[in-house]
């Protein structure tokens, strides 16, 4: 390789929605973007088992662009194999992604667990991908940076971390490499969100890196609140209970707010509402420690939680489940992929008083995305249950950015990038933005595959 050409590799968020991981390799430096967990089908959690194709240990530095967990769950499996550097981000983001990793790690342990005691594994012994000491190994290589400022990373190389708006602590990734510039939109908010400010946007890109997770798509324009209220209207009436699966950074914090503003306003009744989300609770101090990176007033904040009855305790969920009074839970996993909703599911969703509310995406091979496709049952812990309850979806609660928004998000770039890589999406969704962008700029687009090496 010439010391004047770069190649890209991509490890992750490449055909897919999930994964997000590329290296960029300058011959001289390589820099981890990204360093996310494989999620949704069978085939691609598979991956995670994997080595990566390269030699961890020469790893230079890691950029992440928020926390969650596709974007940096796999950080404690890196520094397992070998990865000794720094790991940089803005301070909230550094904050959820320990508050992820931490709880990756639990959920993964106790999975081993249970698989073990009740046999419906098919390896023996079952094992966690990694446990919470390798967890803590890989706090330990944390340093925060600012947002907005340039940060010298080696020579010839610098980067700026840019507020998107995603969720609390998201940036959008400018990278400089000798005078070329690197852009990673990371996943993009929203223009106009409930919480967070609207997202900044680049003016240069010699080489852009743009998600696509709603490339295909504007998301509607309904009146959100009526939607919700409607909803929990009609449990109530049914005598049910609503579940809510959601994300736990940002989806349950907006959820918490749309739920309190209509009991205050006696939109609902006065019923139970409940946070039943460890991770969720721990983001809501992040929330209190950050106050300058969201929308929230501080006395609105301490009335929102003081609405809910936040769950710390495993006991407390059941006493939760063993109340049959109509209430609101609000539980983690969004795609229902693991978590204390699923305690919920076991004894709920066979009972047509149910409601339950999917409000985020749902990629390919989660019980999220099966209920979507209309499935009679879905398998929770080895067990199958049959799927009674009503289903509701809003897509309104999105955190990502639309096809309109994306397209808006690059409208300040001033030049015409070299190349443009569309990540982050599934294969339809990917294609349609990339015609959509030539349509709207003129400029090409490429959709990288998975372990793909570009050169530029």
């Amino acid at each position: 390789m010439s010391s004047d050409t770069i190649s890209i590799h991509f490890l992750g968020g490449a055909g897919t929605v999930t994964g997000s991981k590329y290296l960029i390799d300058t011959g001289e430096r390589k820099i981890l973007v990204d360093c996310g967990l494989f999620q949704g089908l069978k085939k691609l959690r598979m991956l995670n088992w994997d080595f990566l194709p390269l030699n961890v240990s020469e790893i230079d530095v890691v950029l992440l662009t928020h926390g969650h967990m596709d974007h940096s769950g796999y950080l404690p499996r890196l520094v397992k194999m070998g990865f000794k550097r720094f790991i940089m981000a803005t301070k909230p983001t550094l904050d959820i992604a320990e508050i992820i990793i931490r709880d990756s790690a639990k959920i993964q342990e106790e999975a081993a667990e249970r698989a073990n005691k009740e046999g419906y594994s098919k390896h023996s012994p079952a094992e966690p991908l990694y446990d919470l000491d390798d967890a803590e190994k890989s706090l330990e290589h944390f340093r925060s940076v600012p947002e907005g400022e340039w940060v010298t990373l080696f020579d010839g190389i610098k980067a700026r971390f840019q507020y998107n708006g995603h969720i609390i602590g998201s940036t959008f990734l400018e990278l400089d490499i000798n005078e070329k510039r690197f852009v990673f939109s990371g996943d993009m908010g929203r223009k106009e969100d409930l919480l967070l400010k609207s997202p900044k946007k680049p003016e240069r890109a010699d080489v852009l890196f743009i998600e696509s997770t709603y490339g295909d798509r504007l998301h509607p324009k309904d009146d959100l609140e009526l939607k919700l209220k409607e909803i929990i209207l009609q449990t109530v009436q049914n005598g049910g209970t609503l579940i809510i699966p959601s994300f736990a950074v940002e989806r349950a914090q907006v959820l918490m707010y749309l739920i309190w503003k209509l009991r205050e306003r006696n939109h609902i009744p006065d019923i139970p509402l409940v946070l039943d989300s460890p991770m969720g609770a721990n983001v809501l101090s992040v929330f209190d420690r950050y106050r300058d990176w969201h929308k929230l007033p501080p006395d609105v904040y301490t009335k929102m939680c003081d609405a809910f009855t936040i769950v710390q305790e495993y006991r407390e969920t059941w006493e939760m489940i063993d109340n049959k009074n109509p209430k609101i839970i609000i539980a983690g996993s969004g795609m229902l992929t693991g978590g204390r909703v699923l305690n919920y599911l076991q004894y709920y969703i066979s009972e047509p008083e149910t409601s339950l509310l999917l409000v985020g995406f749902q990629a390919e091979g989660t019980r999220g995305r099966q209920l979507l496709e209309g499935a009679q049952e879905i398998k929770i812990y080895g067990k199958y249950y049959p799927v009674k309850a009503q289903l509701f979806k809003i897509d309104e609660l999105s955190a990502h950015a639309d096809q309109g928004e994306l397209l808006d998000w690059m409208s300040n770039i001033k030049n015409t990038p070299e190349k443009v890589f569309i990540v982050h999406g599934e294969p339809h969704s990917a294609d349609a933005f990339r015609v959509k962008v030539k349509d709207t700029y003129g400029w090409d687009c490429q959709i990288p595959e998975l372990y793909t090496i570009e050169t530029v």
